[in-house]
């Protein structure tokens, strides 16, 4: 009952009115980024941190998770009424979800998808309130080398799983881990990869680094593809749902919560695995599975349901041992770490009331969003008419100004851009930037810990493997490298063999 308590207490916090504005503030701004195509909350909260500065670390927090949520629930808006998903997560919603909008059910699968997320949304941060202490408790006792292993588990499989190619992934991380290097080395004092440029003896701000991947690599891409859109199906009155629909949809809410929060909670997890999965238990255990490919309701409830409650399970690897485990989740670490926080362990007793109320302002902020969306769904519908140029002409001026803001001068600003060049020739080469930044947080930890590993074992490379949870979790991430590369052979066997066959005839 100690969770509870703590929960209560966090509601004390979260309820002021300053909080609340934020929450109100961030889950709107969220789902307005969420509809629009191509602008995520990774994104979003990236080109806020630097103008959030002026704010309590608690109120920036809330802020960013409303976002966070808020991007979850918008999302399904794009995927259903333009079959353009926001984010990867939305892609199955958007198989039966757009067959429903082009059939005129639009109002009953944004529903769905809107009741579907808060009911699953409720239940996963619930259940993250409750289990992030034990768990965070039994991390205190991890040594060094538990804490180098985990941190290869994460380096593997943001890097494997996020991208097209898991050599592709490899590369970005190599790429972060790069950046983490420059400035000086904190054992030795010596400089490195700052080539004679003072501004980089502190290292490279990682907040830039996130803004120019995110914001300057988006902005330049998208231009260098040209305009171009699909075709948004109008939407008739509010969202609402039929008895039927209701009906045939809250069993897949709750089948698709089961997947999603103890999937998006394993350190490679996140939330692609959990839709899938709950689109083919829907089908398959469907009373009409004649629907499925038409527009089928459940289609729509299941996976929505298991992209927000993954979306609350992301967070419990990242506040209990602070390892993100998303491309989100790696821009919120940063929002901690610019406030002075590591996730971790110690975030439960150092901060505790902080946590606590971030957790009890993302059940407030789920239920605003429940609010939000089923009246205001029309609205949503009305951004995707937005002009392409006028978007990322304003994501440029707020990259430029968040620089600014954050105590840049013109030397980060040139750092931004070139920076950003790298994002664009990294989308061009089709390169997920997610791993880059997962390798530039977490790499200067990763360098702390394997030092402290090796000195405490008298400099012997043996103190990596120093108990049986740091050998299992060493062989996790063995596991996590070889398995996606051979799959990845073993596809592109499997593709090449036809053509093989077609030039012996």
């Amino acid at each position: 009952m100690d969770s509870f308590s703590l929960l209560m207490d966090g509601f004390a916090a979260a309820l002021t009115p300053t909080n609340l504005l934020l929450a109100l503030l961030g889950v709107t701004i969220g789902t307005a980024v969420g509809v629009l195509p191509g602008i995520g909350p990774a994104l979003t909260v990236a080109l806020l941190l630097p103008i959030t500065f002026t704010l309590d670390p608690t109120g920036a927090l809330i802020l960013f998770a409303g976002i966070y949520y808020g991007g979850m629930y918008g999302g399904s808006t794009t995927a259903i009424l333009l079959n353009t998903p926001g984010e990867s997560a939305s892609m199955v919603a958007a198989l039966e979800g757009n067959k429903m909008a082009r059939s005129g059910r639009a109002a009953s699968a944004l529903a769905t998808a809107a009741i579907g997320s808060f009911v699953a949304g409720t239940i996963a941060t619930l259940l993250l309130t409750f289990l992030a202490q034990p768990f965070a408790d039994l991390a205190v006792s991890f040594t060094p080398a538990d804490y180098v292993a985990l941190m290869a588990i994460a380096f593997v499989t943001v890097a494997t799983l996020l991208g097209t190619s898991p050599l592709k992934g490899i590369g970005s991380l190599l790429v972060g881990l790069t950046l983490g290097l420059v400035g000086i080395e904190s054992q030795s004092g010596q400089s490195r990869l700052t080539f004679g440029v003072p501004t980089l003896l502190d290292g490279v701000d990682v907040v830039i680094v996130v803004v120019a991947l995110f914001a300057i690599g988006e902005v330049f891409q998208h231009a260098l593809k040209g305009g171009g859109g699909g075709t948004v199906t109008p939407l008739h009155g509010r969202a609402v749902m039929t008895r039927e629909d209701f009906r045939r949809s809250w069993p897949a809410w709750l089948r698709g919560t089961a997947f999603g929060f103890p999937i998006g909670a394993l350190p490679a997890g996140g939330a692609e695995i959990p839709t899938f999965l709950s689109y083919a238990t829907e089908r398959k255990l469907s009373k009409h599975p004649e629907d499925f490919g038409h527009g089928a309701i459940e289609g729509v409830a299941g996976p929505e349901a298991a992209n927000n409650a993954a979306a609350a399970g992301v967070l419990v690897p990242l506040l209990t041992i602070g390892l993100p485990t998303s491309a989100t989740a790696a821009v919120l670490l940063t929002a901690f770490q610019s406030y002075g926080l590591q996730p971790g362990p110690l975030l439960f007793s150092e901060s505790g009331d902080l946590v606590y109320a971030l957790l009890a302002s993302l059940l407030i902020g789920n239920l605003m969003l429940l609010v939000l969306n089923l009246p205001l769904a029309k609205v949503w519908a009305r951004l995707l008419q937005i002009p392409a140029y006028a978007i990322y002409g304003a994501i440029m001026i707020f990259a430029t100004l968040g620089t600014f803001a954050s105590g840049g001068g013109l030397a980060d600003l040139l750092v931004l851009l070139v920076i950003g060049m790298l994002g664009v020739l990294m989308a061009m080469a089709d390169i997920p930037v997610a791993p880059a930044v997962v390798g530039l947080i977490l790499g200067p930890l990763f360098e702390e810990q394997m030092l402290r590993a090796v000195l405490l074992s008298g400099g012997s490379a043996s103190g990596l493997f120093d108990g049986a949870l740091s050998i299992s979790l060493w062989s996790i991430a063995a596991l996590g490298l070889i398995v996606p590369l051979a799959l990845a052979g073993v596809r592109r066997r499997a593709t090449a063999a036809p053509e093989r066959v077609d030039v012996g005839r």
